[in-house]
Order: C-alpha cells, then structure tokens, then sequence
C-alpha cells in the first residue's frame, strides 16, 4: 500500500466546502482513503494589519505548494493534493486583503 497516495487520496476526497477549510479527515470516501488522516492549518487575517507581511507569507506557501512537494516528502509530510490547493488558492484570492 502506497500511505503518501492513501493520505492523498483521503484529502482530495474530502469535503472542503466547510468554513475555513476546517476538515477533521477521518473515514474520507473512497476506495483508496487511509481511514485516519490530518491536515495542518495555517490561520490569517482577512483584513492584516501589515498587509505586505500578510502577503509575504501567502507567497511562502505559494511557493511551498508549488515547489515544497519533494521537500516535504523528505521530511516525512504528504504534499496537498492538486484539487486541495486549487480550493486554497481560490479562497485567498476572493477572502484575503493582499496588496
């Protein structure tokens, strides 16, 4: 059994409709969904009051969703599936105050 493609396979299953992202990803569907799985949060304001370190830090995780993969495979982390980032990515733009 592939555990990176199980836990993936939980994520990108999931519901992510719920406010905030906010998944418990426990007994996800699918055939392929690793039965116990957690994901990580990062939490930001909507309105920063540095608007310019608020959007540093998206253009980290920016670049840690498209470029981090291999870095957190090695350290032992399953990287987001694609759909799962599309969502993320989606929500910044429409909810978060960047510059």
């Amino acid at each position: 059994m592939d555990l990176a493609a199980s836990f993936q396979s939980a994520a990108a299953n999931a519901d992510w409709s719920v406010p905030g992202f906010y998944q418990i990803l426990a007994n996800q569907p699918g055939d392929k969904s690793w039965p116990m799985t957690a994901a990580t949060f990062i939490l930001m304001y909507k309105k920063p009051a540095n608007v310019m370190a608020s959007d540093d830090a998206l253009k980290f995780f920016k670049w840690a969703y498209d470029k981090g993969d291999k870095m957190a495979q090695d350290l032992d982390y399953i990287p987001m599936p694609d759909n799962v980032v599309a969502l993320v990515e989606k929500m910044w733009a429409a909810d978060l105050q960047q510059k």
